[in-house]
């Protein structure tokens, strides 16, 4: 079985809308790192100093890769990505190999099944 790493960058707000999408879709786990900083084409508004952007979370998501396209452009749709410039972005790697999967690859085998 192979993987696609999806990572998606988004607000704090939209981190839970991405979780359970997500799920929704057939993804079996997630690890979530909070307070990213990031920054697109316009700078970051500031106070004497202080950032007034709100939180971001990096989302990672090892999806086998027959569902990561899917799962990527649900997410997208979902939390606007496209339409509303600054909500986050997502891309998603291939993976080499894997390890501590094995559970998850039990439950993946018959869904990835009935797609192909």
């Amino acid at each position: 079985m192979h993987f696609k790493l999806l990572v998606v960058l988004v607000e704090d707000e939209h981190t839970d809308i991405v979780l359970e999408t997500a799920r929704e879709l057939g993804v079996t786990g997630a690890t979530v790192l909070s307070q990213a900083r990031g920054e697109g084409i316009e700078k970051q508004k500031t106070f004497m100093g202080l950032s007034l952007s709100s939180a971001r979370n990096v989302i990672m998501l090892l999806v086998e890769e027959h569902m990561s396209r899917r799962v990527l452009e649900t997410i997208s749709e979902v939390c606007e990505f496209e339409e509303k410039p600054g909500t986050g972005i997502a891309f998603q790697m291939d993976i080499e190999d894997a390890v501590g999967v094995s559970q998850q690859i039990n439950i993946l085998a018959s869904e990835v099944e009935e797609q192909i």
